[in-house]
């Protein structure tokens, strides 16, 4: 399965379908999820390996323990109009990697307060980590009309469009470009952008945006990585 967190760790999967993203609640810094405060940093979406990212804050000082996971969820399905026990189920099935559940449980929590920014993006999450690419852009879409200038997830919007079985290249990177217009030193569109244009067969591109993202993070290995399969379209 696709998820937002392997690329970090095998940034040159991207090329064959896997991406840079965030955590739960990605787009927000300071966000507030089931009424708790949560900070968040990049790269750390909760992956399919069935456990939380090393140094992910816990939520709401629960260890996702399967008891933990079936209280929340009798809870959530007793109190229907129980905005944060619809969260807080979400966030459990998050920490195990069942994106389905927590699917369930943020469309319910949306339609409970329709108009709350991080529940929506929470939801497009969940389903670009069902690798529900299409129902991704539509919910990452209605959350950029309301914060058109929230540059992760119109990052991850141009990730729907590159990770799709069917992708719209050249429309990811229009969007990874809007990013770095407003923050040229945003690391994780450089990335994607980078491996974009690669996967379209562009080393110049693909080489004069590596040389912008070891400006941007000279410690990291993701140019390398991103170098060597650069590389590889000269030798096709």
């Amino acid at each position: 399965m696709i998820t937002k967190e392997n690329i970090l760790f095998c940034i040159v999967g991207l090329l064959g379908g896997l991406i840079v993203g965030f955590m739960f609640a990605n787009s927000v810094n300071q966000g507030q999820v089931g009424g708790q405060a949560t900070t968040t940093t990049a790269a750390s979406m909760p992956g399919g390996g069935g456990g939380m990212p090393g140094g992910h804050p816990p939520m709401n000082g629960s260890d996702g323990s399967m008891e933990d996971i079936t209280v929340a969820i009798e809870k959530a399905r007793a109190e229907p109009e129980n905005f944060d026990a619809q969260i807080k189920a979400a966030e459990l099935f998050y920490q195990i990697g069942r994106f389905e559940g927590a699917i369930e449980f943020l469309q319910k929590a949306s339609k409970l307060k329709p108009d709350d920014y991080i529940t929506m993006v929470n939801l497009g999450n969940a389903y670009f980590d069902s690798s529900k690419f299409e129902d991704a852009e539509k919910t990452y879409a209605a959350a950029l009309a309301k914060k058109p200038d929230d540059l992760d997830v119109r990052a991850d919007l141009g990730l729907t469009f590159m990770v799709r079985p069917q992708p719209d290249l050249d429309r990811a990177v229009k969007e990874f470009n809007a990013v770095l217009e407003k923050d040229p030193n945003h690391k994780m569109a450089l990335q994607n952008l980078a491996a974009t244009y690669t996967k379209k067969g562009d080393a110049k591109k693909a080489n004069e945006t590596i040389a912008k993202l070891e400006a941007v993070d000279p410690q990291g290995g993701a140019a390398a990585k991103l170098k060597e399969e650069v590389a590889k379209i000269g030798a096709n």
